[in-house]
């Protein structure tokens, strides 16, 4: 789906974006090193940044965010040239606020503590169940990791000992590369 095609599903199924109204959530997407990203924005951060489909995105933003989801580049545009500047490694950490509320409350932890990992090095999903205080829930740590809504962003692909990751192996291979 182009971000043409997008904008029409989203004009088609909006009486509130038909009026002109500004979109409460952002969507859009990118292209760039890993290929196509769908990219959400609403008033506290970046709420998507996701290998999955423009229509399982837009559906997910409308149940759990609310509110008109629409088009609006201009902000989307600063997440893209952080993207930009990240793939071709003028950037190390991303200053773009995040909006976690696609997470679960036991994922949000995780994806918090990935955030602290610094760019270039790794930790293992049994560092990350210890220091939540559950060292045998390997299984639901990596489930929560691998349901990352802010791939990229949040950094879930410092965390090596997977065994998938969401965007698949080779996005995977390409991040951890740019890292050194």
């Amino acid at each position: 789906m182009s971000a043409g095609d997008l904008e029409a599903l989203l004009r088609v199924t909006s009486a509130t974006y038909r009026a002109g109204r500004s979109p409460d959530v952002s969507v859009g997407t990118y292209e760039g090193a890993l290929g196509r990203l769908v990219l959400a924005v609403t008033g506290k951060g970046v709420v998507a940044c996701s290998f999955e489909d423009e229509h399982t995105i837009v559906e997910r933003l409308t149940r759990v965010v609310g509110g008109l989801v629409g088009p609006d580049a201009r902000r989307l545009d600063p997440v893209r040239r952080e993207l930009d500047a990240y793939f071709s490694r003028r950037l190390r950490a991303f200053t773009t606020p995040v909006d976690l509320q696609l997470a679960t409350p036991f994922a949000r932890t995780l994806l918090q503590m990935t955030m602290a990992v610094p760019y270039g090095t790794s930790t293992t999903t049994a560092d990350l169940g210890a220091r939540i205080g559950r060292p045998q829930a390997l299984r639901a740590v990596g489930n929560a990791l691998n349901a990352n809504p802010v791939c990229v962003i949040v950094p879930c692909h410092r965390v090596r000992d997977r065994e998938s990751y969401p965007g698949g192996a080779t996005a995977l291979e390409r991040l951890l590369r740019i890292e050194g």
